[in-house]
């Protein structure tokens, strides 16, 4: 989909069409959860400090996200492309892969499929999605993102260097900012570069994944289209436009996201026995990491404390590491109230404050209140 966020709220608020316009938080120091191109045309992007972002534009309009909201659209968006093939594998609420070959027989060819999924899409939604069609995964997302808003490329097997080479070679997955500032200096600034780059420069920036980063500046990839169960759970995720690289970064939205997560708990009245997190990196590896809630949580703090240790022990395995999406979740859920008559539930000191967020949020919209530690820091 097309800045999805900022797009939704552009289609309910004709007000803000054509406007340069961000989805985030109230204060000039929360951060950039959405911007429209119209904002993007500022360098503005997601996770911009809200006071960077008004630097670039003093104009600029904010609008309070409305999550609820965009789930509820992304499931719509998600139904017309299972309409089509049951091969969806979601990346984000306004992201996916398809995987169509099963269905050429009864919709048309690949291009026909995107076409129609595209004015579906738009009839049914009033958004624009943007889609790449290709032989694999990593050409089909990278093609995606070189016509938007509401483009459709395609790119076959015999044009893979002629469309490839000429890109920065930050669209290749796995190569974010501190990648390219290692890669400053070897000459490499193309997918071509990479392509044809000898070993003995890559290997002390990629180590062990110099082949296989090779091969993805060459359009090979043969990652299957893996559709994601739908588990019993209840969770939270963010992609982001650029990936988060600073610890200090990656536990704000962690916290932001346990918040979210734990707000919705409490409002189904569940509370979760096992809490997980969820990180994908730039390269679309994805990572799950998982425990115990003793007694379950719905409090915000409860979840956090899980999700940073958990965040902090995959950080450990993986130094150096970006993460493009994060999502705190919980599963095993159970009756909050049947945790309560028991003595098991959220610690005592922390529900009334969990209480009177939900109760201020509730009343006043989901960007009224905030943590401090999800503010960006001056």
């Amino acid at each position: 989909m097309d800045a999805f966020y900022a797009s939704v709220e552009q289609r309910d608020n004709p007000e803000l069409r054509g406007q340069p316009l961000v989805v985030g938080g109230t204060t000039n120091r929360g951060v950039v959860a959405a911007a429209s191109y119209e904002a993007r045309e500022f360098g503005i992007r997601s996770a911009m400090p809200m006071r960077d972002a008004y630097r670039r534009c003093p104009d600029l309009l904010r609008v309070r996200p409305r999550m609820a909201h965009y789930q509820s659209v992304s499931k719509e968006v998600f139904a017309v492309f299972r309409s089509f093939t049951p091969l969806v594998e979601g990346l984000s609420l306004d992201e996916a892969f398809l995987d169509v070959t099963a269905s050429v027989s009864l919709f048309g060819s690949p291009i026909e499929i995107a076409r129609a999924i595209k004015q579906q899409i738009l009839d049914e939604t009033k958004l624009t999605a943007s889609v790449g069609v290709a032989e694999n995964k990593l050409v089909a997302k990278i093609a995606s993102d070189l016509d938007k808003p509401d483009g459709l490329t395609v790119v076959y097997p015999p044009d893979y260097e002629q469309r490839l080479d000429p890109l920065p070679v930050s669209v290749i997955p796995g190569i974010g900012r501190k990648t390219l500032e290692r890669l400053d200096g070897t000459g490499i600034a193309t997918v071509r570069d990479l392509r044809l780059a000898e070993d003995r420069l890559l290997r002390p920036v990629f180590g062990r994944f110099t082949q296989k980063t090779k091969d993805r500046a060459a359009g090979i990839d043969d990652r299957p289209v893996v559709p994601e169960r739908e588990d019993k759970s209840i969770s939270t995720e963010e992609t982001y436009d650029t990936d988060l690289a600073s610890r200090e970064d990656m536990e704000r939205e962690l916290l932001r996201l346990a918040e979210r997560t734990a707000a919705r708990l409490r409002k189904a009245d569940l509370a979760a026995g096992t809490v997980q997190i969820k990180i994908r990196q730039s390269d679309f590896s994805t990572f799950t990491r998982q425990r115990s809630a003793k007694p379950p949580a719905n409090g915000t703090d409860q979840l956090y404390a899980i999700a940073r240790d958990l965040l902090q022990t995959w950080l450990a395995e993986n130094p150096g590491a970006e993460i493009r999406l994060l999502g705190v979740g919980g599963s095993n859920l159970a009756p909050a109230t049947q945790q309560d008559l028991f003595g098991f539930g959220a610690q005592d000191d922390e529900r009334p404050i969990d209480k009177t967020v939900d109760e201020i949020r509730d009343k006043f919209g989901s960007g009224s209140l905030g943590r401090a530690r999800t503010l960006d820091s001056d």
